[in-house]
C-alpha cells in the first residue's frame, strides 16, 4: 500500500541524509521526496511517499521517531488528507500541435507559462493520477522535457503537524 509520511525535523545539515539513509539501510524505496523549511525557519517539513504494508510503514515510523533530528512523524494516509504535485513540461508546439497543446492544457487546468515559436512550457498541479492522465492524453513524441516535484501533502480539518 502507498503511504505518505510527513516528517517535521530540525533544519540542520545532514538531517535529510540521516532520514533517507534510514530508508536505504532497510532496503525501502522512496518513490517521492520533498523537503523545505516551514513557517518556523528552524524546522523543515519532509514528505516521503513509499510503498509497503502497514506493518512495514509502522516500523519505518518508529525508526524515524528515534532519529535525533526528527521532531514529529505522521502517516498522512491514515486519515483524510490533501496531496498535490507540480509538473513543468516543455512540449513541441508547432503548426496544428500548437492549438492542440493549448486545448489539452486548458482541459487539465494547466497554465502555459512560457511560449516560444516552437515550444510551450505548461505548469500543471494536481494529484499524481491527474498528472499521469495529462501525460497519457498528449502525444509523447511532443514532450521535450518534464520535471515533477513529487508529492506534498497536508491533513484535512483539525489534523496538523506542529510542535
Amino acid at each position: 500500500m502507498r503511504h505518505i509520511i510527513s516528517i517535521l525535523l530540525e533544519n540542520e545539515a545532514g538531517a535529510l541524509s540521516r532520514v533517507s539513509g534510514l530508508f536505504s539501510a532497510r532496503a525501502f524505496n522512496i518513490e517521492s521526496l520533498t523537503v523545505a523549511p516551514t513557517e518556523d525557519a528552524s524546522l523543515s517539513r519532509m514528505t516521503i511517499v513509499s510503498v509497503g504494508s502497514d506493518d512495514v510503514i509502522e516500523q519505518i515510523t518508529k525508526q524515524l521517531n528515534k532519529l535525533i533530528d526528527v521532531v514529529k512523524v505522521v502517516d498522512l494516509s491514515e486519515a483524510p488528507h490533501i496531496e498535490r504535485e507540480l509538473m513543468l513540461v516543455k512540449v513541441r508546439a508547432i503548426g496544428k500541435d500548437r492549438e492542440e497543446m493549448k486545448r489539452v492544457a486548458d482541459i487539465f487546468r494547466g497554465r502555459i507559462i512560457d511560449v516560444t515559436e516552437s515550444t510551450y512550457v505548461i505548469e500543471l498541479t494536481g494529484n499524481t493520477a491527474k498528472i499521469d492522465a495529462f501525460i497519457e492524453a498528449i502525444d509523447r513524441s511532443l514532450i521535450l522535457e518534464a520535471v515533477r516535484t513529487g508529492i506534498c501533502g497536508i491533513g484535512r480539518g483539525d489534523r496538523i503537524l506542529k510542535v
